[in-house]
């Protein structure tokens, strides 16, 4: 008995900024959207993930940015990974912290990711 792993981390959106959603998880990120159950789907959102990571966005009418709270992911190649993302027009801060290398992004909407290199 016991905790054994994390399914999905589910983050807020505005209404109606889905593609948006589209445009940072899927083609910057590069997630795969997967459908949503159609009694979910009514509500909006979207839903992406690989074979390692999935992320829920579902939609918050008084929507406010999680500024702090934030999923921690663990990337392979963090340093190739931030080319990309600042050639994608990510903005990337870096980390203060010695121990291991991690840097913060924000999606279109304010959330913060932190991105930690998997090694």
């Amino acid at each position: 008995m016991g905790l054994s792993g994390i399914d999905h981390v589910q983050l807020a959106i505005p209404p109606g900024k889905e593609d948006d959603a589209r445009a940072f998880y899927g083609a910057i990120l590069g997630l795969t959207e997967k459908p949503k159950p159609p009694d979910l789907a009514v509500r909006g959102g979207a839903w992406f993930e690989n074979e390692f990571v999935k992320i829920h966005l579902g939609i918050d009418p008084n929507f406010h940015s999680a500024v702090k709270a934030h999923p921690g992911l663990l990337v392979r190649d963090l340093k190739a990974f931030i080319l990309h993302l600042r050639g994608s027009g990510v903005e990337v801060l870096d980390s203060d912290l010695e121990t291991y290398h991690r840097v913060y992004i924000s999606d279109p909407f304010g959330n913060r990711i932190e991105l930690i290199d998997a090694r």
